[in-house]
């Protein structure tokens, strides 16, 4: 059972790191350090798959389990995992259940090879897919999108001329939001959805003194701030709809997917992705920082301090304390050593797990007027109990600003969004909510101001006002 701060927050469902180098390297290595960075996107399993192309051709070697990447990876299975090219995934389920058996990457055997895949994303449409499958005699391990998405593909492999075809065949099946990486025991595959719901980029890396291309790594991830962490450059992002080949010759991108309209997914900017990534071109840092000041302007307020709820409202609320020459302070010291599975079986530990994670700092709020931030309010029960705490420590009044929209809609592209009935906004008005989390004033970003946030990118803004760009029809 997740702690109770975490249940009343949105989860992105996983992160996807792969890795292709001419040369021998140890790329299990590169591919932990890349999944360390993105470690923020899931919690509940980890895995690595990878295969040596500076040998004889040989089959595809893979690890995961349930845990944190450093759980799951010690240097023996590192070691163990001999390979040149490789993919890894991190996962938070959304479709499907947190069981080993969902953990990725996937790894099919068939007729005319191994492929391995990891996947970021949900698929509204696999369950035709699936029971098309079973109806010819598929068997599934697991219940996650991923294992369907492999195995129609090595289906595909057998009536095609390359593992590429099979996957661009089997891309244009389908319906929602997805970023792919695909390993066969020659090439590493990246494949994203026609409208850039999910995120995915490309960098290189030099792996040797030599300067010349085949020194050069090819490296992709979900988040730019994973090509960082192993040396990386960043180089562009995947385009909507593109699919990349990454091969012994060199790169080729082919555009395979398209679509009228691109919807990138908003909540990337205002929470998911770390704070030193840059998605499609636009930096998560300076988004966050411009949505505290859109609240700023348009909801200003007498305090004496602004601070954020760690570490997710911590950007707007510096945004925020920016725009309204009101300082910013940080009013609670924050414990990351609680376990990701701390358990609270009464009302009572489930209300005391806020002040075990987060302590409120007394000498910043004692007799203040404080501005709080966060960057959503789902359930409302983690920020009820922040504020409960900051009035117990002196805070004499305290102003919610939210940096994202009420959340209205239910999410189907891969995003933890719970269903209508869980989310506070869907059935009380403002102030009804404000009343219940006891706060002196509440207001919202405007979802006008979304857009100013990300430089007029095309949103998917669906779980704020109910325009979902993919359907299954």
């Amino acid at each position: 059972m997740n702690s109770v701060m975490e249940n009343d927050k949105l989860h992105e469902e996983c992160g996807v790191f792969g890795i292709y180098s001419r040369k021998s390297i140890n790329a299990a290595r590169y591919i932990y350090y890349g999944l360390t960075a993105l470690q923020h996107r899931g919690q509940e399993s980890a895995g690595i798959a990878v295969c040596d192309t500076c040998g004889p051709i040989g089959n595809i070697s893979a690890h995961k389990d349930m845990g944190l990447v450093n759980e799951v990876f010690h240097k023996g299975v590192i070691d163990r995992l001999v390979g040149n090219i490789g993919i890894g995934h991190v996962r938070y389920s959304t479709a499907g259940g947190s069981t080993k058996e969902n953990a990725q990457p996937v790894f099919i055997n068939y007729a005319k090879g191994t492929i391995a895949l990891a996947h970021n994303g949900n698929i509204i449409n696999i369950d035709d897919i699936r029971n098309e499958l079973i109806n010819e005699g598929a068997v599934f391990t697991g219940t996650a999108d991923s294992e369907v998405i492999a195995y129609k593909i090595a289906e595909e492999r057998m009536h095609t001329s390359s593992i590429e075809e099979a996957a661009e065949n089997v891309a244009k099946l389908l319906k929602g939001g997805f970023a792919l990486l695909i390993l066969s025991p020659r090439k590493l595959i990246c494949i994203r959805d026609a409208w850039g719901l999910k995120p995915l980029c490309l960098g290189n890396i030099e792996t040797s003194v030599e300067k010349d291309e085949s020194s050069k790594c090819i490296v992709c991830a979900s988040e730019s701030s994973a090509l960082r962490c192993i040396g990386a450059d960043y180089v562009r992002d995947v385009a909507p709809g593109e699919m990349v080949v990454i091969t012994e010759e060199g790169i080729t991108s082919k555009q395979i997917l398209s679509s009228p309209v691109k919807a990138h997914c908003v909540f990337e900017y205002i929470y998911f992705a770390r704070l030193d990534s840059k998605i499609d071109g636009i930096s998560v840092y300076g988004a966050r920082m411009e949505g505290g000041r859109c609240l700023a302007r348009r909801f200003p307020v007498e305090a004496d301090v602004v601070t954020g709820v760690p570490d997710s409202g911590l950007t707007a609320a510096a945004g925020y304390a920016e725009e309204s020459g009101i300082p910013f302070r940080l009013a609670f010291a924050k414990n990351s050593y609680v376990g990701r599975t701390f358990i609270k079986p009464t009302q009572e530990e489930r209300t005391s797990s806020v002040a075990i994670k987060l302590r409120v700092i007394e000498d910043v709020i004692k007799g203040k007027r404080v501005v709080l931030t966060d960057d959503s309010i789902v359930r409302g029960t983690t920020l009820a109990n922040i504020i409960r705490e900051m009035r117990r420590f002196g805070a004499l009044e305290v102003h919610v600003r939210i940096s994202s929209p009420p959340f209205l809609h239910p999410c189907y592209y891969g995003t933890d969004v719970p269903d209508n009935s869980q989310l506070i906004a869907n059935g009380h008005t403002k102030e009804e909510i404000r009343k219940r989390i006891d706060a002196d004033s509440l207001e919202y970003l405007d979802i006008e101001d979304l857009d100013m946030m990300t430089g007029n990118l095309p949103l998917c803004k669906a779980c704020f006002d109910g325009s979902y760009p993919v359907t299954d029809k």
